[in-house]
């Protein structure tokens, strides 16, 4: 369900049954003149709608404002937004403290933006891995106080650590297509990937009419198929439920 349409007592069933709570994240930036400046947040929420019907989750506002740069196009005429990880840090921080706050411990972030580089990190997606280890650390210390790995009450934290269960755990930051997906489907910027993807997930953010060779980055978009889009989903479906359960 969607966060801002829940009723309290459903947070407090969501937050009992350790629920899944998912904030979407991406850019508003050019992708080419056939698909729409969203693609890269807006193929995160089609695929988290759809996985809804099937498992219990909160889904958060998403978050759109990312570090786009502006190394495709410049913004004039072209509608790129690009905020800096600067900024994007500290707002990561104050979510993050507010839902651990609530009682969530199943928090997740999907991101699909330069994500090719997920390992190393890009700007946006290391500025919310980064505010939600701090976020963790000052969470943990505060409740338990300075010194509380040291302790007795710690000496199991390997062996959750290697269950998955350390608190660590409590927020989990995710390329929307893991590496082995990316290899079956390399990612391309408005391309024949994007642009098919687009056509499975989110086909009225497609233009085909006003599709042009001019960009050497988006001529393999004339190649763009459904099937191949649904191939691609089926398969980042699966693997998003999997995350998620």
């Amino acid at each position: 369900m969607k966060y801002e349409m829940c009723f309290p007592h459903q947070l407090r069933k969501g937050i009992e049954e350790n629920w899944p709570v998912v904030l979407p994240v991406g850019v508003i930036e050019y992708h080419s003149e056939h698909l729409v400046f969203g693609v890269d947040t807006l193929l995160v929420i089609k695929a988290l709608e759809e996985l809804e019907r099937e498992i219990d989750m909160i889904i958060l506002p998403p978050f759109y404002y990312g570090a786009a740069s502006y190394a495709v196009e410049p913004p004039e005429n072209n509608g790129t937004i690009h905020i800096s990880s600067s900024s994007i840090y500290p707002f990561a921080k104050d979510l993050f403290r507010s839902l651990l706050r609530i009682g969530f411990r199943n928090i997740h972030v999907f991101i699909h933006h330069q994500s090719e580089n997920f390992t190393a990190g890009m700007p946006t997606d290391l500025a919310f891995k980064l505010a939600a280890r701090e976020v963790i650390f000052e969470f943990i210390e505060k409740k338990e106080g300075e010194g509380w790995w040291g302790r007795e009450t710690s000496k199991d934290y390997y062996e959750k650590h290697k269950e998955g269960e350390d608190p660590f755990n409590w927020i989990k930051i995710h390329p929307f297509m893991t590496e082995d997906i990316q290899k079956k489907y390399p990612i391309d910027h408005a391309g024949k990937q994007e642009t098919s993807l687009m056509l499975a997930f989110c086909p009225e953010g497609v233009n085909m009419e006003k599709f042009t060779e001019e960009k050497w980055y988006s001529k393999t978009a004339k190649e763009a198929n459904l099937d191949y889009g649904e191939k691609a989903k089926k398969e980042i479906l699966e693997k998003m439920k999997e995350m998620l359960k």
